[in-house]
């Protein structure tokens, strides 16, 4: 009997060749959405400031920092992408842009205490 032969599957890039050119690519993206917030703020009127913007873009691109796969960083460029062409262009509502802020909302407070230091009946 011959040893067990494994197989390699070759997979298909779906934009970058390499690491670092997928990491070129994330790096753009991030320039580009930097780039897009003062627009973000005079298009939309959003009661956030440009440091709150700052901090939420640096949030959603580091909840994927440990992405290593090339193929799933280029997706997530690609759906980047166009989150960014949908909220240059206005096709996003106040709303929809003001969800992404929902996670950083402080809770009311539910405690006797708590609601009473916090001047709430």
């Amino acid at each position: 009997m011959s040893a067990p032969v494994r197989a390699v599957r070759q997979v298909k890039p779906v934009l970058s060749l390499s690491k670092a050119e997928a990491h070129r690519r994330v790096l753009n993206l991030y320039r580009s959405w930097y780039r897009q917030i003062p627009y973000i703020l005079l298009d939309y009127h959003i009661p956030k400031s440009e440091n709150d913007l700052r901090a939420k873009i640096r949030e959603k691109f580091y909840e994927n920092k440990n992405v290593t796969d090339i193929r799933v960083i280029d997706l997530l460029v690609v759906k980047g992408q166009m989150e960014l062409k949908e909220t240059s262009e206005k096709w996003k509502n106040k709303g929809t842009l003001m969800n992404y802020f929902n996670d950083t909302v402080e809770k009311k407070p539910t405690g006797f205490m708590a609601k009473f230091l916090n001047g709430q009946d």
